[in-house]
């Protein structure tokens, strides 16, 4: 629209800026809210750990074909090359069915289900960070639990200081109780029992 109308020539190009602007500010804010649960829950999963490892090795989108054979051979402990159709198909189910579809609405990744890619997603690193405490698949869950534990008994303590003794005691025994509840629920799960089941015979 040109100042011969009213309205400044540059105005549309500042709403597309403005615009641009909201949704990065959007996207940096939903990366800095992932909370620790979420992190933990996405992390007790085999599967989708070896997802972000995959991912994070790798620059730009990867094929879905590609993620499920990687995902297979480490589940089976076999080269990429010797994975069976079966083994593949697996994979590919678990992951276009639970893991992928979970993870992109925790912005970990982004998932393309109609062309198959997937690529890191906003929260990518805020995951990724736990992944560096060793090679293993074993991964140290009570340091985990404990500092969200730590984080908790700090949020009461600053509540003390605007409620009574009382309301902080059951806080903080309401606090404990959850984180523990949280991590007997992981030390019970199986890291399998979220994923679709393939049909028996051919």
């Amino acid at each position: 629209m040109t100042a011969e109308d009213g309205v400044p020539s540059g105005t549309d190009t500042d709403v597309g800026t403005e615009q641009t602007t909201a949704a990065e500010s959007a996207e940096e804010e939903s990366a800095a809210e992932l909370p620790l649960d979420q992190v933990f829950e996405i992390l007790k999963n085999k599967r989708r750990r070896t997802v972000l490892r995959y991912l994070k090795g790798r620059d730009g989108p990867v094929a879905l074909g590609d993620l499920a054979e990687e995902v297979a051979a480490v589940e089976n402990d076999t080269p990429v090359a010797q994975v069976t159709s079966r083994e593949r198909k697996c994979a590919y189910v678990g992951l276009y069915q639970c893991h992928l579809p979970k993870m992109d609405d925790m912005g970990i990744v982004e998932f393309n289900q109609d062309r198959g890619r997937i690529e890191t997603g906003p929260n990518a690193e805020r995951v990724e960070q736990y992944l560096d405490w060793g090679e293993t698949d074993e991964r140290p869950w009570p340091l985990y639990y404990g500092a969200a534990s730590g984080v908790g008994v700090a949020l009461v303590g600053v509540a003390a200081l605007a409620a009574g003794p009382a309301l902080v005691v059951a806080a903080s025994l309401l606090s404990l109780l959850s984180v523990a509840a949280v991590a007997g629920a992981h030390a019970l799960g199986d890291d399998g029992a979220d994923e679709p089941t393939l049909p028996t015979g051919r």
